[in-house]
């Protein structure tokens, strides 16, 4: 059982996203059974809001599932359970190494390793291009994806 957990600044945005996204990936390929996939906040910002409206316009535009999602927090037993913790920019791996502690430090990785991307993945909330950040997220979960079978 491989364990992945998104992890970004509120959990309504990017990490919410790749979560649906490396869902639907696992299942169309027939591999959810060897999954298991969540996201997470580093900020209390979002605890218990739905992916974010304009995100979920982009989902609906690409026929992509939205699920039942609710921002929550990363807790430090995430880190222990959990065998990738994938954030989106600096600033989600600087509070993930806050949060989790540098023993769990080689679970931390960006998203953007996994893809062709040499940039991080800027948060829509900020640019407002929530189709670029949905391009960018479906390519490093596919990248992902394709690492890990």
């Amino acid at each position: 059982m491989i364990k992945i957990l998104f992890v970004c600044h509120g959990n309504i945005c990017r990490s919410a996203a790749a979560e649906q996204i490396m869902k639907h990936l696992v299942k169309i390929n027939g591999t959810d059974d060897s999954f298991v996939i969540d996201s997470a906040a580093t900020s209390t910002e979002e605890i218990g809001n739905p992916m974010y409206p304009p995100m979920q316009r982009v989902f609906r535009e690409h026929g992509m599932p939205i699920g039942n999602h609710h921002a929550r927090q990363i807790t430090k037993a995430d880190a222990r359970d959990y065998d990738f913790l994938i954030g989106f920019d600096s600033e989600n791996l600087y509070y993930l190494h806050q949060i989790c502690g540098e023993e769990f430090a080689s679970k931390i990785h960006l998203l953007s390793e996994y893809s062709n991307q040499s940039t991080e993945i800027e948060d829509p909330w900020y640019t407002r291009d929530f189709e670029k950040a949905f391009s960018e997220i479906k390519a490093g979960c596919e990248g992902l994806y394709s690492s890990l079978t």
